[in-house]
């Protein structure tokens, strides 16, 4: 699949990553929580059990019948922005849904739209695929920017140890660690110096 992302918009992402640590006074490689970026973000929290009116049978499909069918939306609730996630999804997975979904926020992209019906159902929203292509790489960069993993790939830490520090899934490490290519930079650098 062709990539949707305008020129650049990976070094800004990376620049964004950055950006957001010193405003958290986080040192340039150090992880950041989802929820601690929320805050700073004023971005409520919730999973389905926090959404007013939403019924028991809608929170059971979410929730209990079929948990794997859905990660996370923002959406505008009585004027404050809020991400629902969804809470029985390993914590990496969640980390990174609540990442994306704040990434939309971050990028100014039209919020969610949620509908309950009269039974109390939850409609989801529509789908933008470069909204999406743009979230996943921002939120993804701001989770493991491209210095930190750089330094822990220099460190020779394992993609394990990698997602166990910063709070992600092995995935995510397996999928930054090939777009940015830092495993190829590591590698001309041990030769040279071996050299």
């Amino acid at each position: 699949m062709m990539s949707t992302l305008a020129r650049g918009f990976k070094t800004w992402a990376e620049r964004t990553a950055a950006s957001l640590r010193r405003e958290l006074d986080l040192e340039p490689t150090a992880p950041i929580s989802p929820s601690r970026l929320a805050a700073f973000l004023e971005v409520q929290l919730w999973t389905p059990r926090d959404v007013p009116g939403l019924s028991k049978t809608s929170l059971d499909q979410l929730l209990k019948h079929d948990p794997s069918g859905w990660s996370a939306v923002a959406c505008t609730v009585d004027g404050d922005d809020v991400v629902i996630y969804n809470p029985e999804h390993s914590a990496g997975r969640q980390a990174s849904d609540i990442a994306h979904e704040l990434a939309h926020i971050i990028l100014g992209h039209e919020p969610g739209k949620i509908v309950l019906s009269q039974d109390g159902s939850m409609v989801m929203r529509s789908f933008d695929l470069q909204q999406e292509e743009e979230a996943n790489c921002l939120g993804w960069t701001i989770l493991l920017p491209r210095e930190a993993l750089a330094a822990a790939v220099r460190a020779r830490q394992s993609t394990p140890d990698i997602a166990r520090l910063y709070g992600v899934s092995e995935r995510l490490v397996q999928y930054r660690r090939g777009i940015t290519g830092v495993d190829i930079v590591a590698a001309r650098t041990r030769r040279r110096r071996s050299a």
